[in-house]
Formats: C-alpha cells, sequence, structure tokens
C-alpha cells in the first residue's frame, strides 16, 4: 500500500460502495418526493442570492473534510516527476472542458433530439459542461490508494488543481456555457467558486496548520476519519433533496437518465485513454502515470452539484445531470483502476 493515509484508506472501503449508496439515496429522494412534496417545496425557497441555504450546508459538509486533507507543503515537490503533472493539467485544463462540451452537443442537440425536449437538452448540457469542467480534488486519493499511486504526486496534483481551479473554473465554464447559447449569471457562479472552493479552501488550510501543530499529521489523519461520514452524509442527503425534487420527471421519463450517463462514460473512458497512452509514450512510471490519468478522468461532482443547483435550481436538468455523473463516476472509476493495475507491466517501475 503507498503511504497515503490509512484514514484515506478506510474511508476508501466505504467509498467504493458509493455507487450503492446513491442508488438508495436517489431511491429515497424519489419516495420522499411524491409523499411529502410541500417539505422539498419549503426547502427550495430557502435561498440567498439564488444559493439554496440547506444545500449550502451540505455541500460544506462534502467539502471541506476533503480540503483538510489537502497539503500545500506538497508545492515544494512540484519540480519533481513533472511529466505527470503535465499530462494532468493538459487533460485537465485544455482538453477535458471542451470535449466534454462538444460531447453534450452532439449527443444532446443531435444524437437524441427526438428523445429529448429542446429546453431539457439545454439543461442537461449545462449539467455535464459543469462536470467536465471540475477535475477531481478528492476521490483520487482513493483512486491513486488503490493502484499503489505515489502519495507526494497525488497531494501535488491536488494542490495545484485546487490553485488552478480557484482562476481557471468559472471562466471555463461560462465561455463553454456561452458559446451553447446559455445564459449565465457572472455573479452567481463566481459567488459559488468562493462559496464552495475558495473559502472552504482556506478553512480547510487553517483548520490543518492549527492539527499540525497540536499533533502532526497523525492529528489531521484522526481530525479526518471523524469528519469523514459527514462528507458522505452531505452527499447523499444532497441526492435525496435533489432526486426529490426531480423525481415526478424520472418517473415520467426513466430513460433520461440512461441518455445523461451515455456521453458521461464516453468522456470518462475516452479522457483516461488519452491521459494513459500519453503518460506510457512519455515513459512516466507506473506510481505517477496512474493517479495522473484516474484524477483528469474523475470529477469534482461535489462542486459541479453546488454550482448547477446555485445557477440553474434544486430542480433543474442541470443539476439532475450532474446527479448522474455521480451515479456513473465510481463504477466507471473502479473498473479504469482495474484496469490500470493489469496493465502496470506497461510502465517503467520508477
Amino acid at each position: 500500500m503507498s503511504d497515503i493515509s490509512q484514514a484515506d484508506a478506510g474511508l476508501g472501503t466505504f467509498e467504493r460502495l458509493l455507487s450503492l449508496w446513491v442508488a438508495l439515496a436517489i431511491f429515497a429522494g424519489l419516495v420522499l418526493g411524491s409523499l411529502i412534496p410541500g417539505v422539498f417545496a419549503f426547502l427550495a425557497l430557502l435561498e440567498v442570492a439564488s444559493v439554496n441555504l440547506p444545500v449550502a450546508v451540505l455541500i460544506w459538509a462534502m467539502v471541506y473534510p476533503m480540503m483538510v486533507g489537502v497539503d500545500f507543503g506538497a508545492l515544494s515537490h512540484i519540480g519533481e516527476r513533472p511529466k505527470g503533472l503535465v499530462i494532468t493539467l493538459v487533460v485537465n485544463w485544455l482538453i477535458k472542458p471542451f470535449t466534454m462540451a462538444a460531447l453534450g452537443v452532439l449527443f444532446f442537440n443531435y444524437v437524441f433530439a427526438g428523445l429529448i425536449p429542446p429546453d431539457d437538452a439545454q439543461a442537461y448540457l449545462a449539467g455535464v459542461i459543469l462536470l467536465g469542467a471540475a477535475p477531481c480534488t478528492a476521490m483520487v486519493f482513493v483512486w491513486s490508494n488503490l493502484t499503489r499511486g505515489d502519495a507526494t504526486y497525488t497531494l501535488v496534483q491536488v494542490s495545484v488543481n485546487d490553485v488552478v481551479m480557484v482562476f481557471a473554473f468559472a471562466p471555463i465554464v461560462a465561455f463553454l456555457l456561452g458559446v451553447s447559447d446559455i445564459s449565465v449569471p457572472w455573479e452567481t457562479l463566481i459567488l459559488s467558486v468562493v462559496l464552495y472552493v475558495l473559502l472552504p479552501l482556506g478553512a480547510g488550510l487553517i483548520t490543518r496548520n492549527r492539527l499540525v501543530k497540536q499533533g502532526g499529521e497523525a492529528a489531521v489523519d484522526a481530525f479526518k476519519a471523524r469528519v469523514a461520514p459527514f462528507s458522505i452524509t452531505g452527499l447523499l442527503v444532497t441526492v435525496v433533496l435533489l432526486f426529490g425534487f426531480q423525481g415526478q420527471v424520472i418517473l415520467d421519463r426513466p430513460l433520461v437518465i440512461l441518455l445523461i450517463a451515455i456521453p458521461l462514460l464516453i468522456q470518462s473512458y475516452g479522457i483516461f485513454f488519452v491521459a494513459y497512452c500519453a503518460a506510457k509514450l512519455w515513459k512516466v512510471p507506473f506510481n505517477v502515470a496512474a493517479p495522473c490519468a484516474l484524477i483528469g478522468t474523475s470529477n469534482f461532482f461535489e462542486l459541479a452539484v453546488a454550482v448547477a443547483i446555485s445557477l440553474f435550481g434544486l430542480g433543474s436538468g442541470a443539476a439532475l445531470a450532474t446527479v448522474v455523473g455521480v451515479l456513473v463516476e465510481v463504477p466507471v472509476m473502479l473498473s479504469l483502476v482495474a484496469f490500470a493495475n493489469r496493465t502496470k507491466g506497461w510502465f517503467p517501475s520508477s
């Protein structure tokens, strides 16, 4: 096992069943949305500046524990093994958002044109664009651990991604949504980045520094172990809310989940193999090649869900598309982890 903390490894055991928990949360949302629609309607009204307050609390519960695990001291290692970092940054910021937008336009505007109403198609397109522009910052610790990836490299990648995301996420999303002729309020988008990236990142950094002073990395690991259940709970409760609002749409048109999943699946496998093949050609060691391909494939779905809700509302098609991304991602990533481990011999060992 790599030297990623035991707390992350233990959390990964639960997260490997995340697809099951998400499926159960979806079912609960559908049932509760039908039984108590008034409660969901009331929760939808609790907004400030287009940001739903209950969901904002839940998103913080998801994101904050992950941000505590980000060690910005790892940035000092940025010059070590630069090939993997270059591949991942190019894939995350110069390829992935644009291929996701292109696939969304292709499928929702053309291939599925006769199956999805135009307004719904644009909403789903917005959701997949948000997913494509939000690279993973937390679950990559799990994927790296499962491939025995280099822990220091993974920390460097997460740290660099978080820094880039603060500045690049909003402009890229606004550009792609604009190209897709979807109206985007800049104020809400920027507010979402501040609320769900910048502030949790700052809070996580402050918490981490205090814990390190009190008891070193052991104190950080113990804290993450204590708060980890809140992250998963926040995600699952958010899914319940989303599907409570989307329940009638899904019950009336169950095919929509499959249709949204198709471009997401193509994107995930395609991006992985672009990064993985680039790493092979560039002779990147496996313990760097595997994480660099997996982090480019995985999404920061917590951020995508939060921004979709802030921009388009809890009951929007965009929010639904990001939740489908959660459902699709975990089994896809586990299949890619298995593939990477089987092809370890393609790469140099160091």
